[in-house]
């Protein structure tokens, strides 16, 4: 037992990182408008994350060096720092929805504006980043928050009641009408191409090289089936709780709210915990990629015992905490920004997952297989199709 807990971390960081507020709200807004007919959509986006966490994974094993130093040495500067600087751009866009996110939940709760909240759970990460191994209490308070959600959306799944025959027939792929861009929606928030590159970071953080490659890949494996599990209660939640009343949810803490009538307030309490617990890992998180792979970016280094990391890691924080504080909400200029760098980002983050697994050189005996090409091909097929569909939905129709 103490072998198989020493071997958890990295592939739950990247869980708790890419599952926050948005995925929360998108999953639940799935299930209270069209039931269980989605299920297959979380199972085809967990399959897809899998391949590319797992490969994220093994090249950070294989590897002396950093994911975008191998891009240096292969493709040259201009590479390295274009992705760098565009993961770090999308990360502080979207990092104001994970503070909110975080503070929304309290907020709710007990009845008070959000804005101490959202100065206070700043405060809470950035003094994350004063321990003397960032890494070690990132990695718990990560495990500390995934358990939070896990537990609280499957107490709330057992005060559900799902109906199982109907559930069973959401594996059946089948896409209602009108449900189309909330299904790309879906995929988007879970098959993310950037945790799934820094997984190569996080494993190297934990020490791992190629002797430790198959607990490795199994931990990585382990944590991306995690967020499939999260995906799939919160909208087996939805489908059974709010779809037979006819409440559509528009926020992350809608369906919190709706617990209350049906099942009284400790409901609430437990599901809007969970919220918290999506919302504050991604709010460190979130902050954490941006940070540090902007420092490898430029030079400075990315472990994150470095000072240097951390005060970028800092930066994003104190970014998302000032446009909460300024706009109260996400606003839309910040999203068309986010999405326009991430229909350009996503696809060369694939890309180059895809090419450093297959170096012949560095990756030995850990290089990809016919079987992981096929199915990393497919997964960067549904990048470039996710990108075109956002970029045709906001720039062009």
């Amino acid at each position: 037992m103490r072998s198989f807990f020493r071997y958890l971390g990295p592939g739950l960081i990247t869980a708790a990182l890419v599952f926050g507020p948005g995925s929360l709200t998108i999953t639940s807004k799935l299930g209270s408008l069209y039931a269980y007919q989605h299920i297959w959509v979380i199972l085809l986006a967990v399959l897809f994350m899998l391949s590319y966490t797992e490969m994220g994974a093994r090249i950070g094993m294989a590897t002396e060096e950093s994911l975008l130093y191998s891009i240096r040495q292969k493709w040259g500067r201009v590479a390295s720092v274009v992705l760098g600087f565009g993961i770090f751009a999308i990360t502080a866009s979207f990092q104001a929805g994970n503070t909110i996110g975080a503070s929304l939940a309290f907020a709710e709760l007990v009845n008070s504006g959000t804005e101490a909240w959202i100065i206070a759970f700043t405060l809470a990460g950035i003094s994350l980043l004063f321990f003397r191994s960032f890494y070690n209490i990132l990695e718990k308070v990560m495990i500390s928050l995934v358990a939070l959600m896990l537990l609280s959306f499957l107490i709330t799944l057992i005060l559900a009641k799902p109906n199982f025959g109907a559930l069973a027939s959401g594996l059946v792929p089948s896409l209602p009408e009108g449900s189309e861009v909330l299904s790309i929606a879906l995929v988007a928030s879970s098959f993310s191409a950037v945790g799934a590159f820094y997984q190569g970071y996080l494993v190297q953080e934990k020490g791992w090289r190629k002797a430790e490659a198959g607990r490795g890949r199994k931990e990585a494996m382990a944590g991306v089936l995690v967020l499939g599990l999260i995906s799939f209660f919160i909208l087996t939640n939805a489908a059974s709780i709010l779809y037979p009343q006819g409440i559509q949810v528009n926020s992350a803490t809608d369906m919190g709210l709706a617990l209350e009538p049906l099942y009284g307030s400790t409901a609430t309490v437990i599901f809007m915990l969970g919220l918290f617990g999506a919302s504050f890992s991604s709010l460190v998180g979130n902050a954490t990629i941006g940070g540090a792979l902007l420092s490898d970016a430029l030079s400075l280094g990315n472990v994150l015992s470095s000072s240097k990391v951390r005060g970028l890691i800092m930066l994003v924080m104190l970014i998302g905490a000032g446009i909460a504080l300024a706009f109260g909400r996400l606003p839309l200029e910040l999203i068309v920004f986010a999405q326009a760098i991430t229909v350009i980002i996503a696809p060369l983050v694939g890309l180059a997952i895809l090419v450093l697994a297959n170096g012949r050189t560095n990756m030995g005996k850990l290089k990809n297989t016919h079987l992981q090409n096929i199915f990393g091909i497919l997964g960067l097929v549904v990048l470039l199709g996710l990108s075109a569909t956002q970029l045709y939905l906001q720039f062009i129709r």
